[in-house]
């Protein structure tokens, strides 16, 4: 049987390139640039594949494919497509295609992809409704977040446990949570654990749960992180830094399936999937000893790495704009990205990456003085500049932050009448505000850890950011 191949593109440029690989490997290719054209030849011909692009000339790719798929069940599909988000990875996921490309892609990786999907005959479906990739802030069209949503879209029918791995700030959390609402578990609860915000000496109780009377203080059975996610997933953030102690008991759990309350008989079989975390090198801490290997390899049965910010720096300009939209819809005010603005924005290292991003991009829409953002609005605002030692960025963040006081005092002084005192509490809270938020996006949320850095009570701390509204925990989370 001839190995004939339809492929539907309507860049000429494209087919030719395609085609000619094609039939150098053997392929017999025949071409059209529509839905309409496509229909034509699968209705007039067998294909043993068909390779199309999503946005053609009379309609979309994906969303007509229900009835080929229904007239040629085995055909294996494979979707190119130029609109590289995440929405449209899972959209050819849930058609059941072969393989997703990005544009521009690997031409051999293309040829070998097209040769293995033949060998095969058959496509694996991910029943992935459409409309739960809705509102997901995963941004990004580079190729470095194409392979994301990639691997993304391989773990979403099945259980297998997945590793994390990513400097602090680009968005673990939020892959976890795309995993947890397009995966066949989504009905289920979601439940997020930062291992390094919890005491060594609690840790167990809080993943196990623990039995009334086990130790001091356990005046009630509590249920511990792994039952609370039953049906759903169980997001282990900072995993690299959990005590050696717990590392051996997660261990145990994963290997068995099953958990036993701290000072409880009874074992618990598991039910949910296992999503970990973490921004450090595992493997040199495996050498030093200081995690578990054993476990390492339980944990990375399917590792995602999330590339840096510095290494996607074209999509600088999209999360600046969707960050800026997030603003306004939470209360900011609105404001324009020019693109004098965006391209100075790219140009800028964001060691915090993406979080470090929207910080910027809110406080860059609370401050500004015009809806229109240039360059020559933002650059008085940048705290870090290129190759700036610690103590000048925190010079520079401190002027900012005077700058910050200024123009508030300004504000309230022409819109309110401040009872005696206001002014100063205002002026301390504008400026302990951003000082304890970017104390606790180094640890992580750790109070504990945080209040060292900072030469004060833990105590005196968690009073301060209860005042000021600020929440530890969710500089845990989105990490």
């Amino acid at each position: 049987m001839t190995k004939r191949v339809l492929l539907v593109e309507d860049d000429a440029s494209i087919a030719l390139v395609i085609t000619a690989a094609l039939e150098a490997e053997g392929f017999d290719v025949d071409h059209c640039d529509s839905v309409a054209g496509r229909d034509r030849h699968l209705a007039g011909a067998d294909y043993r594949l068909l390779l199309t692009d999503v946005m053609l000339t009379d309609g979309d790719g994906i969303e007509t494919l229900g009835s080929v798929r229904d007239a040629h069940p085995s055909m294996p599909i494979i979707i190119l497509s130029a609109q590289n988000t995440l929405d449209t990875a899972v959209r050819a996921s849930e058609t059941g295609a072969f393989e997703y490309f990005p544009k521009p892609f690997d031409l051999e990786e293309l040829v070998r992809t097209v040769t293995q999907a033949i060998g095969k005959a058959e496509a694996a479906e991910i029943d992935v409704p459409q409309d739960v990739t809705q509102g997901l802030p995963l941004v990004g069209r580079s190729a470095a977040m194409q392979a994301v949503y990639r691997m993304i879209t391989r773990v979403l029918r099945n259980d297998l446990t997945v590793l994390i791995l990513g400097e602090s700030g680009t968005g673990k959390e939020l892959v976890a949570e795309a995993i947890h609402q397009l995966g066949n578990r989504r009905s289920g609860p979601f439940v997020a654990v930062n291992t390094a915000a919890i005491p060594a000496e609690l840790i167990e109780s809080e993943l196990f749960g623990h039995e009334k009377g086990a130790f001091t203080g356990a005046v009630a059975r509590s249920i511990g992180k792994f039952e609370q996610a039953s049906g759903g997933t169980l997001f282990l953030d900072e995993i690299g830094d959990m005590p050696m102690q717990a590392q051996t008991r997660l261990l145990r759990a994963l290997q068995s399936g099953r958990i036993r309350r701290v000072g409880g008989r009874d074992e618990i079989t598991l039910d949910c999937r296992i999503v970990a975390a973490t921004n450090r090198d595992l493997l040199p801490m495996i050498a030093a000893g200081t995690f578990r290997e054993d476990l390492y390899y339980r944990l990375a049965v399917v590792p995602i790495e999330l590339p840096p910010l510095r290494d996607r720096a074209d999509d600088i300009e999209a999360l600046a704009r969707h960050f800026l939209a997030n603003a306004a819809a939470e209360g900011l005010p609105r404001r324009q990205l020019t693109q004098s603005g965006a391209e100075l924005l790219s140009r800028q290292p964001w060691r915090g990456n993406v979080r470090e991003l929207r910080n910027f991009i809110y406080r860059l829409a609370l401050l500004a003085r015009d809806e229109i953002i240039d360059a020559t609005a933002i650059e008085p605002l940048l705290v870090h500049a290129e190759g700036s030692s610690p103590a000048q960025e925190l010079q520079h963040t401190t002027e900012s932050a005077q700058s910050d006081i200024a123009v508030a005092v300004e504000h309230w002084l022409s819109s309110n009448s401040p009872a005696p005192g206001d002014v100063y509490d205002a002026a301390l809270a504008a400026f302990e505000r951003p000082l304890f938020a970017a104390i606790l996006s180094q640890t992580g949320g750790n109070q504990l850890r945080a209040a060292q850095i900072l030469g004060i009570n833990r105590n005196t701390l968690r009073k301060r950011l209860s005042e000021l509204g600020i929440i530890a925990e969710d500089f845990a989370l989105r990490d």
